[in-house]
C-alpha cells in the first residue's frame, strides 16, 4: 500500500511537472490596466514594463526588488527613461528581496495608488508563483493580469520554479494564506 501512494505521488509531480514545463504563461495581448509592476531579476522584464507604460497600456509603473544601490536618475539613464516620466509614472520598490516580498511591496503600492487592474509582468517560468503570491496579498477586488516575458529556462530553473511553487502551495493551504 505504502508503495502504492508514493508511485501515485511521484506520478503526480511528474505530470504535474510535464504540464508546468510545457504550458508556460505568455506574454498578455494590449489590454489596458491601471497599472503594471515588474519583478526585477531577469531578462527583458523592465523592458516589457516601459513597453507597457509607453504603449498606454497602463499609466503607471512600479519596479519591485530594485537594488538598494540603485538611483532613480541611474535607473532613468539605464533604461533611457526621461524624467518627466520618471516623475510621472515610475514608481522604484526597494523593499522586497523575493518573490513574497516582492507580492507584499506590490500590494501596498496597488492599495496606495488605488490600483483595480494590474499587469503583473516576471518571466514565463516565474508567473505561476508570482501571481498566486500576488493573489494572496493583493488589495480584494483588484484583478491580475499576467503578462509573462518569454524565456529559455534551463531544466534546473524549471525543476526549481515547480518545486518552489508546490511549497508555496501545500505551505499556502496548510496556513490558510
Amino acid at each position: 500500500m505504502f508503495r502504492r501512494l508514493i508511485a501515485f505521488v511521484v506520478l503526480g509531480w511528474v505530470l504535474g511537472f510535464a504540464w508546468f514545463a510545457t504550458t508556460l504563461p505568455q506574454p498578455a495581448a494590449d489590454e489596458p490596466s491601471d497599472a503594471v509592476v515588474v519583478l526585477t531579476g531577469g531578462t527583458g522584464r523592465i523592458e516589457r514594463g516601459l513597453e507597457v507604460l509607453s504603449r498606454g497600456w497602463a499609466r503607471k509603473l512600479l519596479v519591485s526588488g530594485v537594488d538598494r544601490d540603485v538611483k532613480p536618475h541611474e535607473f532613468a539613464r539605464g533604461y533611457r527613461v526621461r524624467a518627466s516620466r520618471m516623475a510621472c509614472c515610475v514608481t522604484l520598490g526597494y523593499q522586497a528581496v523575493d518573490t513574497r516580498s516582492n507580492a507584499v511591496e506590490t500590494a501596498q503600492w496597488l492599495a496606495r495608488e488605488k490600483v483595480k487592474v494590474v499587469r503583473l509582468v516576471t518571466n514565463d517560468w516565474h508567473m505561476r508563483r508570482a501571481r498566486m503570491e500576488l493573489s494572496r496579498t493583493a488589495p480584494a477586488g483588484v484583478t491580475i493580469i499576467a503578462d509573462a516575458v518569454p524565456s529559455q529556462p534551463s531544466l534546473g530553473t524549471l525543476l526549481r520554479e515547480y518545486n518552489k511553487l508546490l511549497a508555496r502551495a501545500v505551505l499556502g493551504a496548510v496556513s490558510g494564506n
